[in-house]
């Protein structure tokens, strides 16, 4: 039994109803654009030609796109049957190995569990790093973890002020230098107060945007330096923020921030605001690097682990579900948790 036959028969589960909200525009881009390819089409060339187009549109990239059609040319499946519209489920079910490649997903934070684990994370200004950074402190202070923030993007007028005032929301403690500009001693002063008053997890801020990107390499090499003498196997995680909404241009991003640091997640944010969103089979498939949360939404609550089960069911679900607990867009009650 394929992906789509198991969606099929699933009960609907409400743990997935995010993501079948915030994969509402892709789902309708790329499935209208699926269903009058596939609508009374025969299986030929040409066919073949018109998905490569649906599928590069949805920004899953050209050469992610090239391998997946050559692999649905390629099953067996295929072979047998008669009308397009028969090539929906395998559509599915290719899309998704190509995804995995036979790996195990596991999206679960790398948490030293004796001791302090940073996470350290990097992104170009504007892309929600720092309210990402506060919807994980958020996630983890919920799981019982002592949350410790560094606003180390000392480079960006208002970004130190923004991070305070999360830090307010959320409750959790922040360790700010007042006009510093060196990262690097923003996050040693994080460190030492988070030994001393033994926090679990250190969330550190960086700068998104330096001179050039030899400034950012050294900057960024520094901070390693610095965790790593300070916290031995650390930084545990090193997260790269991107912003869905710019397509082709966030794996751009992911592929430099890739070459000066050793990446080991990706955040896609703003996934709920694009009809791309096979953009993360672009960076999975290009990168090498496993998407871990994805933000389906506004709220506190809807940055998501990456679960491409949950993903798929929201990119092929014909049925929206309603979201009961949305709050009335007119009646403002919820502003105070809007992140961006």
């Amino acid at each position: 039994m394929g992906l789509f036959d198991i969606f099929k028969k699933k009960p609907k589960d409400d743990k997935n109803k995010k993501y079948n909200l915030g994969m509402k525009k892709t789902r309708q881009g790329l499935m209208s654009k699926l269903k009058a390819i596939l609508s009374g089409n025969e299986i030929n060339e040409e066919l073949f030609d018109d998905l490569t187009d649906a599928f590069i549109m949805a920004d899953i990239g050209v050469e992610t796109t090239l391998d997946f059609i050559e692999a649905l040319k390629e099953d067996e499946r295929v072979q047998g049957l008669k009308t397009a519209e028969e090539l929906q489920p395998i559509i599915v079910d290719k899309m998704f190995e190509l995804y995995l490649k036979g790996q195990i997903v596991n999206n679960n934070f790398n948490i030293n569990e004796n001791g302090l684990s940073v996470f350290l994370f990097v992104g170009v200004n504007g892309v929600g790093k720092t309210t990402t950074i506060a919807k994980i402190a958020y996630r983890l202070k919920n799981e019982g973890k002592k949350v410790l923030l560094a606003a180390g993007d000392t480079f960006r007028a208002g970004a130190v002020d923004q991070l305070e005032i999360w830090a307010k929301k959320v409750g959790v403690d922040i360790v700010i230098k007042k006009g510093a500009t060196d990262p690097s001693s923003v996050i040693f002063e994080a460190i030492q107060k988070a030994k001393n008053e033994k926090y679990d997890i250190l969330l550190c801020d960086t700068a998104g945007r330096l001179q050039n990107k030899t400034n950012l390499m050294k900057e960024l090499e520094k901070m390693h330096r610095v965790i790593a003498r300070e916290v031995e196997g650390a930084p545990q995680e090193t997260l790269l923020v991107i912003d869905a909404t710019t397509g082709q241009n966030a794996v751009n991003q992911a592929r430099d921030f890739k070459n000066v640091a050793d990446i080991t997640g990706i955040v896609l944010t703003k996934l709920d605001g694009t009809a791309k969103g096979g953009v993360v089979l672009n960076i999975k498939n290009d990168l090498k690097v496993p998407v871990k949360f994805v933000g389906v939404g506004e709220q506190i609550d809807d940055l998501q682990p990456f679960n491409p089960e949950a993903f798929a069911q929201g990119l092929f679900d014909n049925e929206v579900v309603k979201d009961e607990d949305e709050t009335n867009p007119e009646d403002g009650s919820d502003e105070e948790w809007k992140f961006w």
